[in-house]
Parts: structure tokens; sequence; C-alpha cells
């Protein structure tokens, strides 16, 4: 059965697409952790980043620090978290989130119903800035 990743990777459920490209995706979380918390997962179905073939660990790496330095600008938060943890879908996934105290990375803290107007207006913003950053090609919005 294909993970939920998938499903919102094929359309069957919706998502707030910041990135796709041939071999990975970006969207918001749905519990995001702060504005502007993206996920990038590959469209290959993986469950363990350990399992990753290495160059599509270094595309997944490099499309996160491509949404982190676009997140940095927009939230001018402290940094920019890169968070791989897996647990909740078994399908490989990188949290890219902006913060500013470690409670912004608690997953305890992640909100568990947010406003998908904000969420598709925030997707928007980091598609303009990607897309302005030279990465045209890989925006859905």
């Amino acid at each position: 059965m294909a993970t939920i990743f998938t499903r919102i990777i094929n359309g069957d459920l919706p998502g707030h697409f910041v990135w796709r490209d041939d071999r990975c995706v970006a969207f918001l979380s749905i519990n995001p952790l702060a504005p502007g918390h993206a996920l990038v997962v590959p469209v290959e179905e993986v469950d363990h980043w350990i399992d990753l073939a290495p160059d599509l660990l270094t595309h997944l790496t490099t499309v996160a620090q491509a949404i982190g330095r676009v997140q940095n600008d927009l939230f001018e938060p402290s940094k920019v978290a890169v968070l791989v943890v897996g647990e909740e879908v078994p399908h490989v996934h990188i949290h890219v989130v902006p913060f500013r105290t470690l409670a912004d990375i608690d997953f305890a803290n992640a909100d568990p119903d947010p406003d998908h107007g904000e969420l598709a207006a925030v997707a928007g913003r980091i598609g303009a800035a990607l897309r302005d950053n030279g990465h045209a090609a890989a925006i859905t919005s």
C-alpha cells in the first residue's frame, strides 16, 4: 500500500507543494512546528534514510538547502533546522524548519490544525522566492 507521502505526491491527497522534480518533492507540513516548515520527500518510497542511494541523498539535501535559504530570508529565524526522524511515516522525509528556540523544533509543539489558507499563502511565498533564486523549473505554484 502506498504511503501517505506517495498519495500526496500522486495527487490523491492535497498538499501545499513548494518543489517538484523527477526525484523529489517538497511540501509544507500539515502539522507544522513553525511557519514555513517543509518536508523534502523522495518520489521513490524508501523507509530509512540510510538506505537511500548516495546520489539521491545528495539531491534531497541540496533541495533542503535551497528551501532553507529561502526560509532564512523570509522568516528571519535564528537558524533553519534539518531533521530526519522517520518514525511517523515509513517514507524518508527531511524536515526543514525555521526556528528561533529549541522549543520550535519539539514535535510535541506541532500545530495539529493549521489554517490551510495560511499554508497556501506561505507555500506561495516560498515558491516565489525559490523561483527568484533560480529554481523556476522545480516550482509548482
